[in-house]
């Protein structure tokens, strides 16, 4: 058995899915205790990772565990998260972190995920540490714009970085959780090119088929919309990323590859499978 945490997410549903395409059981788990899929091996469970003790139904009988925590997991008992997982028999231990976890360790945005990766890296479990770069689907945030004025509005618009298809992220997820050869490694999971926020708004248009303007926004302007919908750290160093980013932060890496044995999906992939959401 295998055990999914956040199996409602971008990574978790299709994570969720691709595991019940390869013939495994897998325990679903989201506050909600909805499946991502009508499959007989996927099984829900409600369990809330703020609560650790709600999680001991879902890790009976689990061999592995993909743990993914909302945020950076700062308000969470994490190792007790840990010991949890380790008592119920689970012996190979997957997390989803960040790559900034291993570019900018000491700032207050991901200092707490560094943290999470060395509680994780001394469990004594088969660990395996995934650190993507950012993820494609955060372009779902230009939806409303997008259908109310072809607009795109973004900091930074010519500053180029290599995001991450959360499906190549499952996939890479499922090889490690699965497969024999990946404990004590850590990946850094990115897209096969860098491209800027001006270029996706591009490609965007393309997989639309509808002309879209991009409109740079100051860094104060990008800082007021973020801090609706996430803490001040945050947001500061998510915009210290987007605009200011380290060598390594704007390198691809050819971890996808390596672990997949093909490229990773480009953005226009991603944005030809979502133009539904779009509503162009």
């Amino acid at each position: 058995m295998i055990v999914v945490t956040g199996a409602t997410g971008n990574i978790g549903r299709p994570l969720v899915a691709e595991l019940a395409r390869q013939g495994q059981d897998v325990t679903a788990v989201s506050r909600a205790g909805t499946a991502p899929l009508d499959d007989p091996r996927v099984h829900a469970v409600s369990a809330d990772l703020a609560d650790p003790a709600s999680l001991r139904a879902a890790l009976s009988g689990a061999s592995a565990m993909l743990l993914l925590v909302p945020g950076a997991g700062s308000h969470l008992d994490r190792e007790r998260i840990i010991a949890t997982a380790a008592d119920a028999g689970v012996r190979r231990l997957v997390l989803v972190s960040s790559q900034a976890a291993g570019t900018r360790p000491e700032s207050l945005s991901h200092r707490p995920m560094a943290e999470l990766e060395k509680l994780v890296r001394g469990s004594g479990l088969d660990w395996t540490v995934l650190r993507p770069a950012g993820f494609y689907t955060n372009a779902f945030a230009w939806v409303s714009t997008v259908r109310a004025e072809r607009t795109v509005q973004a900091p930074f618009g010519d500053v180029a970085l290599p995001g991450i298809d959360p499906l190549d992220i499952a996939h890479v997820a499922a090889v490690a959780l699965t497969e024999n050869g990946h404990a004590g490694r850590s990946y850094e999971l990115t897209g096969p090119e860098a491209t800027t926020p001006r270029g996706r708004t591009a490609a965007l248009a393309l997989a639309l088929g509808v002309p879209l303007t991009f409109v740079e926004l100051t860094r104060d302007q990008a800082y007021a919309g973020m801090r609706e919908v996430m803490p001040e750290e945050i947001a500061d160093g998510t915009l210290s990323i987007l605009g200011d980013p380290t060598p390594q932060e704007r390198a691809v890496s050819p971890d996808v590859e390596t672990v997949l044995g093909r490229p990773a999906r480009t953005f226009a992939d991603w944005a030809g499978r979502n133009e539904a959401a779009f509503g162009a």
